[in-house]
């Protein structure tokens, strides 16, 4: 397997298998999303940068993990730029208390939904960690 640099620029079936997300799924992205900018070689190749690679996966935390819709990111990126949602270690405590897709949530609704989010995490995280341990085991057998 090769490795390449952090700098070096990835195809769209590399950042597919690294973001595990679907190759259609990123060229809707990039419909959606003028920020998105892939540079386009011959035939129509693309060539992703290291900054169109975290500004992938800043939208798909914020659309998978946090619940915004495409509109929602939309008006996150218009409202405090691509470099807010690349740094991805504060975005849940940066965006959950604004309002998601014009709806206007009071403190408490925000407080409520992170915490069904939060129980529903850790839901998920305990059925991972059976089928990792499932997992173990026919690999043993």
């Amino acid at each position: 397997m090769n490795l390449k640099s952090p700098e070096a620029f990835r195809t769209i079936s590399e950042v597919s298998k690294d973001l595990s997300l679907p190759q259609h799924v990123l060229r809707f992205w990039e419909t959606k999303f003028s920020q998105i900018k892939p540079i386009k070689r011959g035939g129509g190749r693309r060539y992703y940068r290291p900054e169109d690679i975290e500004l992938l996966k800043g939208i798909k935390y914020l659309l998978y993990n946090d619940g915004y819709t495409i509109r929602g990111v939309q008006k996150v990126i218009k409202e405090n730029g691509t470099r807010k949602i690349i740094k991805r270690e504060s975005i849940s405590n940066l965006f959950t208390d604004a309002e998601k897709d014009n709806i206007d949530h009071s403190n408490q609704t925000s407080q409520t939904s992170r915490s069904i989010s939060e129980t529903k995490r850790m839901k998920l995280m305990n059925v991972l960690n059976d089928l990792v341990s499932l997992k173990k085991k026919l690999n043993q057998d």
